[in-house]
Formats: C-alpha cells, sequence, structure tokens
C-alpha cells in the first residue's frame, strides 16, 4: 500500500544539475520513520529541491520494516519524475533505524559499494526468529557490522536510540542528525534544525538529540577509514557493590557476602557478584550466603590453571537454578514499581495519561501446589482424583487489570509469599533437583574436570515456568541420561555439549532424539 504525499514546488534555483537523490529509511513502529521522513523533506525544499516522499508499509518485524522512500532533485523549473519505491542497487542513502534492518536492507539489494551511504543506529531489537530459538537464537551483531562495511560505500553505526533516550525523545531525531554529520546530503546543519524547529511539538529535546547525533556522526565520518565504519560498544559496566543501599542490618549482611566475593581470584569475581547479587534480590541475605556456601565447594575443586572455568560455570547456572521462576517471582516482577516505569518508558505515555496494564496468567494445579507448605503441596498432587477436581476448576486463562486496585493487589499479594518461599512445595522440589545436578556434577570433577563443567553448563536448558519449564526439564534429563553411556570416554565432555546444543536447537526436540541415537551406538 502506497502513500502519496502532495510535492512542494519551491522556487527555482539557477542550476541545471538535475541528479535525483535517492534515500530510503527503514523503522518499525514507534520509531518515528513517518517524522524523519516529513523532516528530510523539509530540509530538501527549504534548500531549493522537489521532495516526494511514500511509504511502503510492512508488519514489524515478520515482513519488515515499514519503507519511508525519498527522492529528491534541484528545482529547474522542470518537474522530475520520480519512482514510488527503491529499486536494488539504486540507493544513495539507506537509513536504519536498527542494526538487524541494515542487514535485511543488504539482503534485499538496497546497498551497494559504489554508491549507497549506509546509516545505522548500532542497538538491537530481538526480532521474532531470535525470540522463539530454544537456546541463545541472537545472530551475530559483528557480522553484519563487517558485512556492512564491506557492501556500503560509507558506513556510519553507533547507538543513536541511546542519544535519543538520553534526551528524552524518539530515534528519528538521532537519524537526523547522523544523516546531517554524514554531510550525505548537500545541507547545510541549520537548515536540518529549521525543519525540526518547525514541527512545535518536542523541539527541544529533537534539538538535543539532533545535535548530539550528528556530532557523533562528524566524528565517525571524520576518523581514518579503517575506523570509521562503527564505534565499538563500551564494555559492560562492571557491577559496583558501593551502589547497594538499604537498612542497615541489611547492608551489614550484603558488606559480609561483598567481602566473600572479593575473596574469590578475579576471573571468577565478577560472575561470583552478579550471581549473589541476583539471589539476594531473588529472596534475602541468607539465601546469597547459601549462595555462596554452593559456590565454594566448586572453588575448592578449581584451580587457576585450568582458567577456573569449573566454578565460574556454577556461579552462573548455581544462580539462576536457585532463582528458578515460580508464581511469586513473576507476581513479585509485576508488580515492582521499576516495571511500571519501564512499561511507561516503553509504550511512551504522556504525564497525566492513564495507562491500563492487563496481564495474562493460566495456572495449572502443579502451579496452585508448588506455592502450598510442602506437605499440603504433596498431599494434592499424591491424590490424583483430588488434583483433577481442583485443576477443573483453576485451569484455565485468567486476564488480571495490574492498573486495578483489586487485580494489583492479588499479585502484590502473591509476591509477599516469598518470605515462606522455603517452606512451600515448589522449593524443596527445586532445592532436591538442583542438589542432584551439583553434586553429579562435582562428582566428576577430579576424574574429569571438562565433562563435569558441561554437566553445569547443561542447567541452562531449564528455564521459564508452567509447560515451559516441563519440557525444559524433560530435554535435561534426556540429556544427562547419557551419562551412563559415554562414561570413561576421553570424549564424553564433548559428546554432552553436543546433545545440550541439540536440545536448544529446536523446541520438539527431534534433533536431541536423533543425537541420543547416535551415542547408544558408540559402545558397539
Amino acid at each position: 500500500m502506497l502513500d502519496h504525499n502532495a510535492v512542494l514546488r519551491p522556487k527555482s534555483g539557477a542550476s541545471d544539475d538535475e541528479r535525483v537523490i535517492k534515500l530510503a529509511v527503514l523503522a518499525v513502529g514507534g520509531q518515528g520513520g513517518g517524522v524523519l521522513a516529513d523532516w528530510i523533506t523539509d530540509v530538501a525544499e527549504r534548500n531549493g529541491y522537489i521532495a516526494q516522499s511514500t511509504s511502503v508499509a510492512g508488519v514489524a518485524q515478520r515482513t519488515g520494516a515499514t519503507i519511508y522512500y525519498i527522492e529528491m532533485a534541484r528545482d529547474t523549473g522542470r518537474l522530475p519524475v520520480f519512482a514510488l519505491s527503491p529499486s536494488q542497487g539504486d540507493v544513495d542513502i539507506l537509513i536504519a533505524a536498527e542494526l538487524m534492518e541494515a542487514g535485511r536492507a543488504i539482503i534485499r539489494g538496497f546497498v551497494t559499494p559504489e554508491r549507497t551511504t549506509l546509516i545505522t543506529s548500532s542497538h538491537r531489537i530481538a526480532a521474532v526468529s531470535e525470540k522463539i530459538e530454544p537456546g541463545d537464537g541472537r545472530a551475530s551483531s559483528e557480522k553484519v557490522h563487517a558485512t556492512a562495511e564491506a557492501a556500503a560505500k560509507r558506513f556510519i553505526a553507533f547507538d543513536m536510540e541511546k542519544i535519543a533516550a538520553d534526551n528524552g525523545t524518539m530515534i528519528s531525531a538521532s537519524l537526523l542528525g547522523a544523516l546531517a554529520g554524514s554531510d550525505a546530503l548537500p545541507f547545510t546543519r541549520e537548515s536540518y534544525e529549521q525543519a525540526i524547529g518547525a514541527g512545535g511539538r518536542g523541539v527541544k529535546a529533537s534539538l538535543a538529540a539532533f545535535s548530539a547525533a550528528c556530532d557523533r556522526a562528524r566524528g565517525i565520518a571524520a576518523a581514518p577509514i579503517g575506523e570509521r565504519a562503527r564505534a565499538k560498544p563500551a564494555a559492560p559496566e562492571a557491577p559496583s557493590t558501593a551502589r547497594v543501599s538499604g537498612p542497615e542490618t541489611l547492608l551489614k549482611g550484603w558488606q559480609q557476602l561483598a567481602a566473600r566475593v572479593a575473596a574469590l581470584p578475579e576471573p571468577l569475581r565478577d560472575m561470583a557478584e552478579r550471581g549473589l547479587k541476583k539471589v539476594v534480590d531473588y529472596q534475602d541475605i541468607a539465601y546469597g550466603g547459601e549462595y555462596l556456601d554452593r559456590l565454594d565447594k566448586a572453588f575448592a575443586l578449581d584451580n587457576a590453571e585450568r582458567g577456573y572455568a569449573l566454578s565460574i560455570a556454577a556461579a552462573k547456572h548455581l544462580a539462576n537454578a536457585m532463582c528458578y521462576d515460580d508464581m511469586i517471582r513473576v507476581a513479585d516482577l509485576k508488580t515492582r514499581s521499576t516495571r511500571d516505569k519501564r512499561v511507561r518508558k516503553e509504550v511512551g505515555v504522556k504525564e497525566g495519561s492513564v495507562l491500563q496494564v492487563t496481564e495474562y496468567f493460566h495456572p495449572r494445579i502443579e502451579e496452585l501446589c508448588g506455592t502450598l507448605p510442602a506437605r499440603l503441596g504433596s498431599y494434592i498432587e499424591s491424590r490424583p482424583k483430588l488434583a483433577a477436581f481442583l485443576d477443573r476448576r483453576i485451569n484455565r486463562g485468567r486476564h488480571i487489570r495490574t492498573d486495578s486496585f483489586t487485580g494489583f493487589a492479588m499479585l502484590w499479594f502473591i509476591g509477599g509469599l516469598r518470605r515462606w518461599r522455603r517452606r512451600l512445595l515448589r522449593h524443596r522440589i527445586e532445592v532436591e533437583h538442583l542438589e542432584r545436578w551439583y553434586g553429579l556434577a562435582l562428582g566428576h570433577a577430579r576424574q574429569d574436570y571438562a565433562l563435569a563443567t558441561e554437566i553445569l553448563n547443561c542447567r541452562r536448558l531449564i528455564k521459564g515456568y508452567s509447560d515451559t519449564h516441563a519440557r525444559a526439564q524433560s530435554k535435561f534429563d534426556r540429556v544427562l541420561s547419557a551419562l551412563p553411556m559415554l562414561k570413561g570416554r576421553d570424549d564424553a565432555a564433548d559428546w554432552i555439549r553436543r546433545l545440550r546444543e541439540a536440545a536448544l536447537k529446536d523446541e520438539k526436540g527431534d534433533m536431541l532424539d536423533g543425537a541420543l541415537k547416535t551415542v547408544t551406538t558408540l559402545g558397539g
């Protein structure tokens, strides 16, 4: 579907240059692609050009971003013939509001090394295909960067989303600034700023983001050719215990735990501190102590010659195992003030506006029993007729409005049950499973260090709650069921890794089934 905007004809210029400049903007909903296209058209017309803007709608990242296409030529007194959509190999400037959209533009042939200036924000928005992958489905940002460097005549990339967010505006302002800073169009910086100022809404924030992005783009464009393609992302900031605040009694307990982490070797320290923060946030200070006590068992079997691989794996996966997803955790996260702020920011709720949030839940009898005291929950689960009777009454979808007092209070109450979590059935089950897995891994550490590490890494198979958790645990059990068949083999660790990767490849587990059949033939 094409939206054809009216063409405004400024006064004719003296130049006879009739070259048509072709520019495409790729953006998904909420990124201000239409506003950016209007700004660019306005800038062209202010500088004595005739410009035409069209858009070809996409459906987010399923069928691609919306393409806003602009053609412009200097007004010579003759009305040029403009195209309505971009053609392969015939785009002078391509602007992508997200890194993978730049990659998709390259695949579609819109970017050519002889002609195209490629401008993109380096931040990522996970595509649907990445989200549905059971394992790590993220596409490689580095590969897109390398491909873009080779595919484009000029490549300018940095985090324009962050610049926009820091200045309280949309990424469209940052993208316009990058375009101005690239000098890909023969227009002055002032004419871009005038176009923004003519909008009348959010001008101050948009101009601030525009200015920051323009300066950044000019810095990249002025850099040596081998360095101008992109600004490398800053290293992630290490967690800092100095930022922790709270009641004095709790701070004292936290500082004691932090001191234990500080005494660990440097390669292990970062992961242990991250794990400790996660566990304490999930439950309490005492739970953090349990985490470090368990970690010490792996550390006692480790050494610097091996790079503390066993302990690092233990620090990561122990934290994830101890912070299992349950109804209490979900309710707690959904009622935190930080979540409300994040949702309002993502949706773009204006100050004074009312935001309605509806949460979807589908509890089963397993979730109900898991939130009951261990003896009562076990009593119900051990009686199939009683469990089925209760399941028929609770096993259905529910929509809960957390912007209402009743809905919020309901989830707040469930989240508050975490103080009693250690007494509940789900916790007992999770701890028993954790101890079996952890004991199995450490039991192999002296004889086969690599195998012990891979057993710890298998914990990444378990995630989610409800049906998702059940399927994940089934895959976990099936992978480790191969251990007796691999006993004594030099490549046992490698086979466990292969089985784990196969389990992560597809949801149904067909690849895992095939890999397990192969393992059964190894002894023959």
